[in-house]
Formats: structure tokens, sequence, C-alpha cells
């Protein structure tokens, strides 16, 4: 099934939360989500190709499964959102809002699942995509009045290719953790 456990382990009411608390240095925790920001910024504008990729949503979703604890998702959802807002062309507070919510059940799901297993890396990621982007629909609908449509067809389609790229980001920022 997962990473080397049993059945009983992994589907057992017991929360993960005592095991498996994934630790960063700082300058990891500060660098990557930058570094994705700064990617969600100014790449597109070279290669617009890669548009579709909202690495800072993976970023979030990472650092929130991995940390296992709502309290610490909320705040990267929120500091991510936030900066993300501050260099994008929306209105201060929608990013910040929706990853905040992202941050809080990805860290809340981590505590009932493996993590650590690829295909439920995946499943979650194409999950919190499509939140993300159903619920900044909503927002953008309820708080300010636009009349944004949600195309689904195309919202799926790059759920399914940010799912992708998030297994092997979340494989290699893997690497990053510090073991005791």
């Amino acid at each position: 099934m997962g990473t080397g456990t049993n059945f009983r382990e992994e589907f057992t009411d017991t929360p993960l939360l005592k095991r498996d608390v994934s630790k960063f240095h700082i300058a990891a925790m500060v660098g990557i989500p930058l570094a994705a920001i700064l990617f969600q910024v100014y790449v597109p504008r070279f290669f617009e190709r890669l548009s579709y990729l909202e690495l800072p949503l993976l970023v979030t979703v990472y650092f929130s499964l991995m940390r296992r604890t709502p309290a610490v998702g909320v705040l990267f959802g929120a500091g991510i959102g936030l900066a993300q807002d501050s260099l994008s062309h929306n209105p201060l507070g929608m990013f910040g809002i929706v990853k905040t919510l992202v941050g809080y059940f990805a860290a809340s799901m981590s505590q009932r699942f493996d993590v650590q297993n690829a295909w439920v890396r995946l499943v979650l990621s194409f999950f919190f995509f499509f939140f993300h982007q159903f619920f900044s629909w909503v927002l953008g609908r309820a708080l300010l009045g636009e009349a944004l449509e949600f195309d689904l067809p195309t919202t799926l389609v790059v759920a399914v290719l940010n799912a992708l790229v998030a297994v092997p980001l979340f494989h290699i920022l893997d690497k990053l953790k510090v073991t005791a």
C-alpha cells in the first residue's frame, strides 16, 4: 500500500500526526515559496505554456501535508497567498483566502492519509488545484461581483497537469527535509 506500512497501520482511526512530521531548514521554508511565487509571476511572461503551473499552490499543499498541523497550513497558505496577491493583478486577499483554506484542509487531510505515497499525493494535488480554482471563482463572484465563468473542462485538464508536476516536485522537495 504505502511506504512499507501494512493495511492496519495505514487505515486506522489513529491520526498520523504523531509520526512523520517533517522538519525543514528555515531557509527552505522561506526560499522555496518565494521561488515559487517569483516563478508564477515572471516565467509565464517568457514561456506562456508554463502559465498553467500553479507552483505557489503546490508548495502550499506540500508544506501543509508534510507539517501535518492545520495551524501551520493556515499560516503557510495565508503567507504564500498574500505574497502572491501583492505581486499579481488580483485584489489583495483573494489568493490569501483561498490558499489559507487549501493549507488548512491539506494539513487536516495529512493527519488521516499516508502522504508519502505518490498516488495519494497525485490525487490530493488534483483535488486541491480544483478546490483552489473553484473557490477562487466563488470568491470572485461573491465578494467582487465579477461575472466570471468557470470552465470545467479546462480546469480539469490543468488540474491533471498540475498534479502530474506535483509528484516529482514533491519528491525533489522531500530531499530538503531535515533528518534528526
